[in-house]
C-alpha cells in the first residue's frame, strides 16, 4: 500500500527561498559579523506536530489486540492476507490473524463457531448465497447500527454509497441495514483461447469441418460444435474442447449446474417456485424440460473435457485452463486476472479471451427485462459474528478494506470489484486490456448476472439435491431420472423444513 494513499502523518511545510538581490564589494570584503549565541533549547521554536491518521487515532484503545478471521484461499482473500492485513497492522497496531483454507473448511469452522457462540473468529467470510441463512440464525452483527452507536469508529473514508449494487445482497431486506462489507464480486464468464480462435490455420480447419466461421459461441449448439472440434483437433496436443466443473462428492458441481448452466437455459432459482416447490406437477421447474435439456448438455460435454474434470472444483478448472488444456470453458472471474497475466502460474498469458456465456433463446431478453439472469454474479463479504470478542477492532478492519484507496490494486490483482469508481483506475484499465475486456464486461454486462436466490434453506436443499447431480455425472442415473428424483427429494425436504405444505 503506497504511503501517499495511507499516510501515517499529514504534516506539511511550506518553504520560501528569499535570495539576496544586491551584494556590494565592500560588503563582501568586510569581515563577517560575530555569530549570535545559540538560543537555549527551551527557546527553540517547536516543529509542528505530525497529525495522527484516523486509523491510528481510532485504534489507540485496541493496540495490541489480535483479531482472527477465516476465508477461502482465493486470489482476493490471499491479497487481503498478504497485503492489506500487514498494512492495517502497521497503521493501527491491531494484528490480523487471517486463516485462508479450503471452501468447505472455512464454512464448517465459521458456522460451528457462530452456532456455539465461542467467539473464535472476529470476522468471517460470508458468501453471497449463505447470507440469508446467517441472518435467519442471527449470527451476524448489524454493522449499520454499530457505526451509529460508535461514531468515533466511523472512518471518513468509508462510504456505503461507493459500493456497487452488490452490497445489497448483504443487507437485511426488511431494514436495509448492512451485515457484511463486500470484499469480492465477479461474474462467471465464458473464457476461450483467443490465440487458437484467431489462428488462420485453425480457422480454416474449423470452416472446412463445420461450414461456419470460428468465433466465441453464443448458443449451446455452437458451444458443443466448438468443443467437438477442438477435442478432435487437439488429441495429440493435450488439448480438450471444454472445461467441466464436475467433481463428484463436492458442491462445486452442484453450483456449476444450477448457477451457470441451468440459468443460461432459462431455469432460474434452482427451479424452485416462489411458493417453494420443486417438481413441475407442483409448480416448480427443477425437473422441467429446460432443466433436463441443460443437464443433458452439461453432462454430455464430459466427453470433450480433460480427464481431471470429474475431480475438478473451481480451483482445478482454473488450473486446467491456465495449463492450456482446454480451448474454452466457464471460469469464475476471480481467476481470470492471474490466468491472463501471471506467467509463473499460467501458460496462456496473452492468449485469453472473455465473452458472455452461451444462452438459450430468449434468456438474454428475460435477463434484460429483470425476469431472469444468464449466470452467476458471485462474491462475498466479511461480517462480524455476534459472538466476536473484539467487535470494535474488527469494525475498523472491515472499514479499512472497504475504503476506496485500497481497491484498485486489489481489483487488478484478483479481478474483483466492489466499488464503482474502481473501474476508472489506470491499473484496472491496464488489466482490462490484458484480460481482453473482462472488467468492461463486468461493468457493462454485470446486471445480466445474479447471485444465488434468497433461500434461508440454501445449504439444506443443496445437500439434498447434489447427490442426484453426482449420479448424473457418473452415469448412474440419466439426466432426466436424476432431476425427477432430485425434485421429489427437494419437495419432501421443503415440507420437512416447514416451507411448503
Amino acid at each position: 500500500m503506497s504511503a501517499n494513499k495511507h499516510p501515517l502523518y499529514a504534516a506539511r511545510k511550506a518553504w520560501t527561498l528569499v535570495p539576496a538581490l544586491v551584494m556590494t564589494l565592500a560588503a563582501c570584503a568586510a569581515p563577517p559579523p560575530a555569530a549570535a549565541p545559540a538560543a537555549p533549547a527551551a527557546e527553540q521554536p517547536a516543529a509542528p506536530a505530525a497529525e495522527m491518521s484516523f486509523w491510528a487515532k481510532a485504534a489507540e484503545p485496541y493496540k495490541g489486540v489480535t483479531i482472527r478471521g477465516i476465508s477461502e484461499s482465493t486470489p482476493p482473500s490471499n491479497y487481503v492476507k498478504d497485503v492489506l492485513a500487514p498494512a492495517f497492522e502497521k497503521e493501527t497496531g491491531i494484528r490480523v490473524d487471517f486463516e485462508t483454507t479450503s471452501w468447505d473448511q472455512q464454512y464448517d469452522k465459521a458456522i460451528k463457531d457462530m452456532e456455539a457462540g465461542t467467539g473464535i473468529y472476529d470476522f468471517v467470510y460470508i458468501e453471497q448465497d449463505i447470507i440469508y441463512s446467517y441472518l435467519k440464525n442471527n449470527y451476524l452483527t448489524n454493522l449499520t447500527q454499530m457505526l451509529k452507536d460508535k461514531p468515533e469508529l466511523a472512518s471518513p473514508d468509508f462510504d456505503i454509497s461507493k459500493f456497487t449494487s452488490f452490497i445489497n445482497y448483504f443487507k437485511d431486506p426488511s431494514t436495509g441495514d448492512v451485515y457484511g462489507i463486500p470484499m469480492e464480486a465477479f461474474v462467471k464468464v465464458y473464457v476461450y483461447r483467443k490465440d487458437l480462435f484467431d489462428d488462420p490455420e485453425v480457422q480454416k480447419a474449423f470452416k472446412e469441418k463445420t461450414g461456419r466461421d470460428l468465433k466465441p459461441a453464443t448458443t449451446f449448439e455452437e458451444y458443443a460444435e466448438i468443443a467437438d472440434f477442438f477435442t478432435e483437433w487437439g488429441k495429440d496436443k493435450e488439448l480438450w474442447g471444454t472445461t467441466v466443473q464436475a467433481v463428484t462428492g463436492h458442491p462445486a458441481s452442484f453450483y456449476e449446474f444450477f448457477e451457470t448452466i441451468a440459468p443460461s437455459f432459462g431455469v432460474y432459482n434452482w427451479g424452485i417456485s416462489q411458493d417453494y416447490r420443486a417438481s413441475v406437477d407442483k409448480g416448480g421447474s427443477l425437473n422441467g424440460d429446460k432443466a433436463k435439456k441443460a443437464l443433458e448438455f452439461w453432462v454430455g460435454q464430459l466427453k470433450n473435457a480433460p480427464p481431471e474434470a470429474t475431480k475438478s472444483t473451481w480451483d482445478e478448472v482454473a488450473a486446467t485452463f491456465a495449463a492450456g488444456r482446454a480451448a474454452q470453458g466457464w471460469i469464475y472471474g476471480e481467476n481470470v486476472a492471474w490466468i491472463a497475466s501471471d506467467p509463473t502460474r499460467s501458460k496462456v498469458v496473452g492468449k485469453v479471451g472473455v465473452a458472455l456465456p452461451p444462452t438459450a433463446e430468449g434468456v438474454i431478453e428475460e435477463a434484460k427485462a429483470g425476469k431472469g439472469y444468464i449466470g452467476y454474479y458471485d462474491g462475498g463479504a466479511f461480517g462480524i459474528p455476534v459472538s466476536s470478542k473484539n467487535k470494535e477492532a474488527a469494525l475498523l478492519w472491515l472499514q479499512y478494506i472497504g475504503q476506496p484507496a485500497v481497491q484498485p490494486e486489489w481489483a487488478a490483482k484478483s479481478a474483483r470489484i466492489v466499488h464503482t469508481d474502481t473501474f476508472n483506475d489506470p491499473k484496472v484499465a491496464e488489466m482490462d486490456t490484458q484480460t481482453n475486456g473482462y472488467y468492461t464486461l463486468l461493468r457493462e454486462q454485470g446486471p445480466l448476472f445474479a447471485g444465488a436466490p434468497p433461500f434461508p434453506f440454501h445449504a439444506q436443499l443443496r445437500e439434498v439435491i447434489a447427490p442426484f447431480i453426482y449420479k448424473a455425472i457418473t452415469g448412474e442415473l440419466s439426466p432426466s431420472d436424476a432431476l425427477d428424483q432430485a425434485a421429489k427429494a427437494a419437495d419432501e425436504e421443503l415440507v420437512k423444513l416447514g416451507y411448503a405444505k
